[in-house]
């Protein structure tokens, strides 16, 4: 299963290039020299100096020095994943290969950590026609479906959103944040902020409100102010040291859909499942009406034994008598004579 991200910061400036082009092909990190370069390089080994002039001069040959230097690619995949470190490679100069075709890039495998991981960063200037680099949030995605159909076509798993590696689904709540900053943000202080701890509350109160009003009341008793709004697509959670944090931010976080039409539907949910368990409360509580009814009418049915007893008794009787005239009625009608009184 491979996670494709894009770091977005700090990408302004040559120190910045520089630093990630030394950080991916640090010694302690790329091993056998799984570390390519595609696009036009000179130099005959792969160095980070050799990279980052490359690029460099790609700039001054169009002459757009400024502005967003890079993009940076990391592709990760799980410590369990059967993947070899060379087919690793073989990932990130396809996936350069497809996006930027026309873009210097260097390509480096990591194998410093308990899983395998690979960076791809590409020179924004154009090598074929001096264009920068532009890529929309479309772009972004369509990478990440390509990186999955790639695992897909090489035997390798496949990506679910909501799922585990091992295909188990993910627990509402759980903390899917791969991006450098956010992970340090739920890192310090034992994991404690205030995004987490909205994301703490938006959990417990949506899983049990069952409407707005109710959700609002309930996340203010724990410290949150709602700011939903018709007029506004977002929703805004605030707390009491006015700090504030968005559905979205929760929602990409975390394994929960925090939009207004994710909690609309869990409070119907709710709703539904209230209304449930009211009904079975219910139905056995007349359940239990009626076999408390039943003991009584047993009790009071049954009166003394001796007089139950009594009463069957005589019931017989009669029963024989009514049996017997019967049978000397017969025995007449029969010509036999029946026993003298």
């Amino acid at each position: 299963m491979a996670v494709n991200k894009v770091v977005n910061s700090k990408t302004k400036s040559r120190g910045a290039m520089r630093n990630a082009i030394e950080y991916v092909l640090r010694e302690d990190k790329v091993r056998d020299g799984l570390a390519v370069v595609t696009g036009p390089y000179a130099p005959g080994e792969v160095t980070w100096d050799g990279v980052y002039n490359a690029f460099l001069q790609e700039k001054k040959l169009w002459g757009k020095e400024t502005g967003r230097m890079y993009a940076h690619n990391v592709i990760s995949f799980h410590r369990d994943e059967a993947v070899t470190p060379e087919q690793c490679l073989e990932i990130g100069m396809r996936f350069a290969g497809k996006f930027f075709p026309h873009h210097q890039s260097l390509v480096g495998v990591h194998q410093d950590r308990n899983h395998l991981h690979l960076h791809v960063v590409t020179n924004s200037v154009s090598f074929a026609d001096g264009k920068k680099l532009h890529q929309t949030k479309r772009d972004l995605e369509k990478q990440k479906e390509f990186t999955n159909a790639l695992c897909g076509k090489m035997g390798l798993t496949v990506t679910e959103k909501g799922k585990h590696f091992d295909g188990s689904s993910m627990e509402t709540g759980e903390v899917t944040a791969w991006s450098k900053d956010k992970y340090n943000l739920f890192a310090r202080n034992g994991g404690k902020s205030y995004v987490a701890e909205c994301a703490r509350a938006v959990k417990k109160v949506s899983a049990e409100a069952c409407d707005r009003e109710d959700f609002a009341s309930g996340m203010l008793s724990m410290g949150w102010k709602v700011l939903w709004s018709d007029e506004r697509k977002h929703v805004t959670f605030q707390n009491e040291n006015g700090d504030r944090v968005r559905d979205g931010n929760l929602s990409k976080t975390f394994a929960m859909n925090v939009s207004k039409e994710g909690l609309t539907s869990e409070f119907k949910r709710n709703c539904e499942r209230k209304k449930l368990a009211e009904r079975r409360r219910q139905f056995e509580l007349e359940r239990l009406d009626g076999y408390y009814r039943e003991i009584e009418e047993a009790v009071l049915g049954a009166g003394p034994v001796g007089e139950a007893v009594g009463g069957d008794q005589e019931a017989a009787g009669r029963a024989g008598g009514e049996q017997e005239s019967a049978g000397q009625a017969r025995g007449r009608s029969k010509g036999i004579a029946g026993p003298e009184l």
